[in-house]
């Protein structure tokens, strides 16, 4: 596996769906990933603190760069919950869980996120604003309510399927209402 690809591919798409979702500053964008998945294993059986390094790579320097709010969605066996910023849950006013996300239970990614970031929390549930699925693992739970699939020059992430998201607000009041 050429985990150079796999950073170079992984930031590709994520410009991609930046440039698609418009986000502002200090946005959320929710990022699920099987690492088992990329490197073409059943989700949850393989799990790779490499594959979570590289990326990492390719994700985080781009979040900073746009001044987002990463939010790292664990596996099944911690309910999806996420590792973002401290600042994020105050600024949101999400809460705290009590758990720490390892590469067996939560999953390599959000172990890395745990590693990696200022102050990083884990809390059950948020509402992003656009996201990235990296091994089908299911992150529209953590969007927000008006959900729009974006399409990326690539389907897949190594060996995992790609699926990315931005949201938008919803639309109320009928024919006669009016949107801009």
């Amino acid at each position: 596996m050429d985990l150079n690809k796999i950073t170079q591919d992984v930031r590709k798409v994520l410009q991609e769906l930046l440039e698609v979702a418009a986000l502002k500053e200090k946005q959320i964008l929710v990022v699920g990933c099987s690492t088992s998945e990329v490197g073409g294993q059943k989700i949850g059986t393989a799990s790779s603190l490499e594959v979570a390094a590289a990326l990492w790579a390719g994700i985080y320097p781009l979040i900073q760069e746009e001044k987002l709010y990463l939010a790292v969605q664990c596996c099944e066996h911690l309910n999806r919950a996420l590792v973002i910023e401290a600042e994020a849950m105050e600024k949101y006013n999400l809460e705290q869980v009590s758990v720490y996300p390892v590469q067996k239970a939560g999953g390599s990614l959000a172990y890395q996120a745990m590693q990696t970031l200022q102050r990083p929390v884990v809390v059950e549930k948020i509402q992003g604003h656009a996201g990235i699925d990296i091994g089908d693992t299911f992150i529209g739970m953590h969007l927000k309510p008006v959900v729009v699939p974006v399409r990326s020059s690539l389907t897949t992430i190594g060996q995992a399927h790609l699926t990315m998201a931005r949201t938008r607000f919803k639309l109320i009041g009928g024919e006669r209402a009016c949107y801009h």
